[in-house]
């Protein structure tokens, strides 16, 4: 069965109707499609998959949850002692792609990886949900685990452990951000004719090109 995936219309800062800094600054149009995102998307705008690779060169990839943005790049967290951590720490690059079925739409980016601030890290952390902090402090993650019920009872030994009193961030688990060299958009077209633009690291700025579907 065929398909006619029609956008509702392209949003590359082409039209006289639309703000002009979206035609030369991939930070602005990223902010606008993920603000869409988060009104249409059903759950998790900013889940994107993360592509890694260690010494061996053999590509890896999972879900992910993009938690900062800024001109700077893309951040995400996670245990450096997880599979990811270690591929980062053999390889720091990396790439990732968010696809938003609602709007199809999805946007590409790769670039060298370095961790963020123990500040940065804090401040998140700290606004993650109590259980979800214990968590980071119980999870081995990427071992190999008996059984779920180890999983639980570390969680609560710990929970036991910290009472009411505050949960410092583990030094084994901080933040990356990505510092993209190239960020492309791609929108459905209808018939397979899709839409893509992409923007390549020059320097302070960017280069700006259309590529065929």
């Amino acid at each position: 069965m065929s398909h006619d995936y029609s956008p509702d219309g392209l949003t590359f800062g082409e039209s006289d109707a639309e703000d002009f800094t979206l035609r030369d600054d991939p930070w602005a149009l990223f902010s606008q499609w993920m603000s869409q995102a988060e009104r249409s998307e059903p759950e998790d705008a900013n889940a994107m998959a993360l592509a890694t690779a260690g010494t061996d060169g053999l590509p890896d990839v999972r879900m992910v949850l993009l938690k900062g943005v800024d001109p700077r790049g893309f951040v995400f967290y996670t245990n450096v002692e997880s599979a990811k951590g270690g591929e980062l720490g053999e390889n720091p690059q990396a790439a990732i792609v968010l696809h938003w079925k609602s709007l199809r739409r999805q946007v590409r980016a790769r670039g060298p990886v370095g961790p963020v601030s123990a500040e940065e890290a804090d401040a998140y952390f700290a606004s993650r949900a109590r259980v979800s902090r214990i968590g980071a402090h119980a999870s081995r993650q990427s071992r190999p685990l008996p059984d779920r019920a180890t999983l639980e009872a570390e969680v609560e030994a710990l929970s036991a452990r910290f009472g009411e009193g505050p949960i410092p961030r583990p030094a084994n688990w901080t933040g990356f951000r990505i510092a993209p060299v190239a960020i492309e958009f791609w929108e459905n077209g209808p018939f397979r004719l899709h839409d893509r633009v992409r923007f390549t690291r020059a320097g302070d700025g960017w280069e700006r090109a259309r590529l065929y579907p």
